[in-house]
């Protein structure tokens, strides 16, 4: 059996936490920004946990 390859455009967009949840980037800010709140901008910077009902697709799409 060959080993399982990781899938590249995950490993771009998601990365694992030290204990083991997968951690993405936030929709919604590459365009249209200029009728945005600033707070709604500021609220989609940085990181957040996935979702529980997908993160089992994602590990399987990150183990290496």
């Amino acid at each position: 059996m060959p080993k399982m390859k990781t899938k590249k455009c995950a490993t771009k967009r998601m990365k694992t936490s030290a204990t083991g949840k997968v951690m993405r980037s936030q929709a919604g800010k590459a365009h249209l920004n200029g009728y945005k709140p600033r707070t709604r901008k500021r609220n989609l910077r940085g990181i957040t946990v996935t979702d529980s009902t997908v993160t089992k697709t994602m590990q399987r799409m990150l183990q290496a």
